[in-house]
């Protein structure tokens, strides 16, 4: 257990990275019929273009309560550095957009939709290049980078590995994403050691869909979902991926992370991994803070 003064260097953290105001995006695009089926698109600031696109994917565990809005901020900031910008939204446990599905044990928001937010995600990168051309033309698509956050840095990576998923899986891409590569910012990188950890209370376990863990049908339904949804398990993928991560997080360990490059390691890949001392999970996506200006070079390095 974290002690007492990590607690409180993180809920500090956590206070200054969402103490910004929300910034509006230049504009809106829908990717699906649903109201979580969303990007919001910010121009850049200091150029007129055509510009790397930066595709954002936020955190926040997968649950309801964090959407998109806490991260808009951290767009903003991105743009304000050159970047053009598309900030995601997906379906989340109990998110607005269909029914709340049941509670895998303990209070509070279920994280995450089997299979609604993996189809999201798949649905969102497979219409941004339409909907770029359309809502953000100083945007060149073909000088992508996907960034995420937390769980949003499991699905920046997810979603730069689907041609490499198993055979017959419903996201499965028959080539690579077009992709200049992803920056995962303290990511769930690595399912199995993120559930080990108990990250976020159990949410990898309520993100899988697991039902009782003492049965053998969710067992065995929680081994296959894995193989489909693990970072770790999608490896190599041959697109320039680096990972960004305070060596005092508490929330998403830096143990995670490490997991994940050392299993891209052994499939022959190597993986960036840019440890930051003193920085704990919140200073990556907040304008305020240093960490925030390292990860916009981390971007820019595989943008440019």
């Amino acid at each position: 257990m974290p002690d007492d003064a990590a607690v409180a260097r993180d809920e500090a953290e956590e206070r200054s990275a969402f103490a910004h105001p929300a910034v509006e995006p230049d504009a809106t695009a829908a990717y699906g019929p649903g109201a979580d089926q969303v990007v919001d698109f910010y121009a850049p600031r200091s150029a007129e273009g055509p510009v790397p696109l930066v595709v954002v994917l936020h955190g926040g565990a997968w649950r309801a309560p964090y959407d998109r809005r806490h991260v808009t901020p951290f767009a903003d900031f991105l743009a304000r550095r050159g970047f053009a910008v598309a900030n995601v939204e997906y379906r989340r446990g109990g998110s607005a957009s269909g029914p709340i599905p049941a509670q895998s044990g303990g209070a509070g928001p279920v994280a995450g939709r089997w299979p609604e937010t993996l189809d999201d995600v798949a649905a969102a990168l497979d219409a941004l290049p339409r909907l770029v051309r359309e809502a953000l033309p100083a945007a060149d698509a073909r000088r992508t980078v996907v960034t995420g956050h937390s769980a949003g840095g499991h699905l920046a990576l997810w979603a730069a590995a689907r041609h490499v998923l198993p055979e017959g899986s419903p996201w499965r891409r028959e080539r690579p994403a077009p992709l200049r590569g992803v920056v995962a910012l303290a990511p769930i990188a690595d399912l199995r050691v993120a559930e080990e950890l108990d990250v976020c209370s159990g949410a990898v376990r309520q993100f899988l869909g697991a039902d009782d863990p003492s049965s053998a049908d969710a067992r065995a339904r929680h081994e296959e979902r894995l193989a489909h949804a693990d970072p770790a398990a999608l490896l190599p993928t041959g697109i320039a991926t680096t990972v960004v991560q305070g060596r005092t997080d508490i929330v998403v360990p830096q143990a995670v992370a490490e997991a994940y490059a050392d299993a891209a390691a052994k499939a022959g890949e190597v993986v960036g991994l840019t440890l930051l001392e003193d920085v704990g999970h919140f200073p990556l996506i907040d304008p305020a803070a240093d960490a925030c200006a390292v990860v916009a070079e981390e971007i820019a390095q595989l943008a440019f």
